[in-house]
Parts: C-alpha cells; sequence; structure tokens
C-alpha cells in the first residue's frame, strides 16, 4: 500500500487549509497512493483561538474534507478542531474516504514544556483503528507518541501500523525526541508507524503564531522494527511510503515483544 505524507505548514484560516489539502490530495492520488495523511491542525494551527474554527463533523470544513477524498478515490485523514461538551474543544482526526468514516479525538494532551493544551482541548477516550483495503490501521496523534499504551493497544486490535499527525514544538532536543519515540513505539508494538508533522514554518515561509506548537518538519515513517524506512526534512514535502504489511507479522515472529508481555 502507498500511503503519502503531506508535511505542509497551514495557517489560521480554514478555508485556505482545506484548498491546499485538496491540492495536495490530488498530487499524491495521481501517484498512486491510497491513503493521505495531514498533520494535527490541518484546519487551523495552533497559536490562535481554536474555539470560532472549530465545527462538528457534519459540518461545512468536515464534509469538505469527505468531498476531496470522494472526487480522489482515497482516503484522508487530517486533523481538525470540534466543539467540546464543556465549551472546549477536541484535537480531531477526521479519517474519510471510500470505505471509511471514523474520528479520533486525541487523548493525551500537550501539557508539556509550558504549552497547556488542555486548557482550551478537552481529551478523548477512545481507541481508534480504520480498516483500509483489508488492512487495519490505528489513529493517534503529536503528544500520543509519547505514550506506548495506545500503540500496543493499536496492535492488540489487529492493527499492523498506526498513522500519526503531529504538529511537534519545537526546541532544543526536540527533533531527537520526535523520531527516537516514533521508532520506540513502531518497535514497542511492532508495527509500522507513519508520522506526519507540520513542516517547519521558518522553512516554508509561512508565517505563524509564535510560542506554539507549530511543526518542525521531519515526518518519517519507521518500521516493525524500529528502523526509519522513509524520511523528510524541515520544509514541505510529499513522502510517498510503500509499505510491505506482510512485515509485521516476520518482524513479531522474531521479535515477540507482544507475546510475551506480562503487565
Amino acid at each position: 500500500m502507498r500511503i503519502a505524507l503531506s508535511q505542509l505548514t497551514t495557517g489560521t484560516d480554514p478555508a485556505r487549509n482545506l484548498a491546499l489539502i485538496e491540492e495536495e490530495t490530488r498530487r499524491a492520488a495521481e501517484t498512486g497512493a491510497r491513503v493521505v495523511v495531514f498533520p494535527e491542525a490541518a484546519m487551523s494551527c495552533f497559536g490562535t483561538s481554536l474555539k470560532p474554527v472549530a465545527e462538528p463533523l457534519d459540518g461545512p470544513w468536515a464534509d469538505g474534507l469527505r468531498t476531496i477524498a470522494a472526487a480522489a478515490g482515497v482516503v484522508v485523514v487530517a486533523g481538525m478542531f470540534t466543539p467540546a461538551p464543556d465549551g472546549r474543544v477536541t484535537n480531531t482526526l477526521l479519517a474519510t474516504g471510500p470505505g471509511v468514516e471514523a474520528s479520533y479525538d486525541k487523548i493525551h494532551l500537550y501539557d508539556a514544556f509550558g504549552f497547556a493544551e488542555s486548557d482550551t482541548v478537552a481529551p478523548g477516550s477512545r481507541v481508534v483503528t480504520i480498516d483500509v483495503d483489508g488492512v487495519r490501521l490505528g489513529l493517534a496523534t503529536c503528544y500520543d507518541v509519547r505514550f506506548p499504551e495506545l500503540f500496543r493497544a493499536h496492535a492488540d486490535a489487529g492493527a499492523v501500523a498506526t498513522l500519526l499527525p503531529a504538529s511537534w514544538g519545537a526546541g532544543p532536543g526536540k527533533r531527537e525526541q520526535w523520531e527516537l519515540l516514533v521508532r520506540a513505539r513502531a518497535l514497542d508494538a511492532t508495527l509500522f508507524v507513519a508520522a506526519v508533522d507540520q513542516a517547519d514554518p521558518a522553512v516554508s515561509g509561512v508565517a505563524v503564531p509564535a510560542k506554539a506548537p507549530t511543526g518542525i518538519g521531519y515526518s518519517l515513517v519507521a518500521g516493525p522494527d524500529g528502523t526509519v524506512r522513509w524520511a523528510a526534512g524541515a520544509g514541505s514535502e510529499l513522502v510517498l511510503a510503500d509499505v510491505d504489511f506482510d512485515e509485521v507479522a516476520a518482524v513479531r515472529k522474531k521479535i515477540s515483544v507482544l507475546a510475551n508481555r506480562r503487565l
């Protein structure tokens, strides 16, 4: 299966971001991609008030994403914000396309490195997987990568890969942590992890709010043995990963960490 990771920088205008997603989806579909994954906060970047841009899953932005996926004949996964019952928003991944309609609300909120996502975002609670062409894929978002239990839950649910959109915060050592964590989660659960970050705004030449986790780039796909198979630089880039999911069973036979668990 070809999975496309669209590493881009989104701004504060949801309509403009949707147009960018449409262009990138069409481009990926023309290469034969079956799944196109966009970063967290693809609807609107962090650093501005999220409540005014949040829309329900049957709202116009989500419907626009559905139209894009249907027209291209691919499954699209992108980060958006939906209203939460308590007045905050939820950090939601919408997965939509032929035979697929699902959403995942980010479970682990980014209350770290001086940023408090939970001030404005309510946590999710459900583990979510989708099936594309008979292949099961888990959904996770950014800070979730620091919690191996979610990725093992995907494996327990039959997933052979996790799709991980992110808007990774910049700072000393953060690039190294990003790559290390993606590779570790792949090895923990012996599955592929396809991690797509927002491109570095400075490299992309896009003005975004300061002092917010707006991405560093360096998207990557890690194999079930923890090795990096595909990787991007800091700027806008479309990564095309031709993934052989049969490898997962072979690796799990050799590295039996799931079967050997005691806790």
